[in-house]
């Protein structure tokens, strides 16, 4: 579906980022690249995904002109930082950390990278956002704030590239079975899914599915969304 495209896609080590890479190397995609601040974990990983280093938190403009030599066709924006605390505890670092890796890196990312899919006239951006920042959720201020931010960047853009033939949308997980699940105590995890209404947490594939489909010609016609994936949990 995908052998003549190149894929780039953020916090590829983590579990969302390792499943939407895995799904396009199954859809044959032409070259998927990762950025990743564990090379260690990376060498476990599927061969086929082109790891880089890349610690978004300190990205700069002139490094990626600098390291960075392909043009992806689509631009998946995964990574994400949670450092959780009470709004009246948080510190400014906990704030800037969230914020530059699961904002500010993003700005750069796609400012990088639109110049290219406007010339070649095509794209597909696909931010990773989340049910909380939808429904808002005590201690994470920060991540949340983040987060929606990107839903009106997703809009804002889109309606900038669209008639260049670049899609932009936002996938919104709700509590899926990933890294950030695992640090959830049992008792909290069953008050999660007392609120869902499909009684588990979803997959990985789940997100990556989705995203395979925002890339691909099935949705060329779809632009600006959020595609909510939740099992229930918030019908918005």
């Amino acid at each position: 579906m995908f052998e003549s495209n190149t894929a780039f896609v953020t916090g590829g080590t983590g579990s969302i980022g390792e499943a939407i890479c895995n799904n396009f190397i199954k859809n044959n995609c032409a070259k998927v690249y990762a950025s990743t601040t564990n090379l260690d974990k990376a060498k476990n990983l599927n061969k086929k995904i082109n790891f880089i280093n890349m610690d978004l938190k300190e990205i700069s403009s002139n490094h990626l002109k600098d390291n960075i030599n392909f043009e992806p066709d689509f631009l998946i924006l995964n990574a994400g930082l949670n450092k959780d605390n009470l709004f009246l505890r948080m510190s400014e670092e906990e704030w800037n950390d969230v914020i530059n890796v699961n904002l500010n890196s993003t700005f750069k990312l796609v400012k990088h990278f639109i110049r290219g899919m406007v010339k070649r006239r095509f794209g597909r951006i696909v931010f990773i956002t989340s049910v909380v920042a939808f429904t808002g959720n005590p201690g994470q201020t920060n991540y949340i704030a983040s987060k929606s931010a990107l839903t009106g960047f997703c809009k804002s853009l889109s309606l900038e590239v669209a008639s260049r033939n670049i899609t932009v949308n936002c996938v919104a997980p709700g509590f899926i079975n990933s890294n950030m699940t695992d640090k959830l105590t049992e008792m909290q995890k069953n008050n999660i899914l007392d609120k869902v209404p499909m009684k588990k947490l979803g997959n990985p594939s789940d997100i990556a599915d989705t995203v395979s489909f925002l890339c691909s010609d099935k949705s060329s016609y779809i632009t600006g969304q959020t595609i909510h994936v939740n099992g229930g949990l918030a019908l918005i």
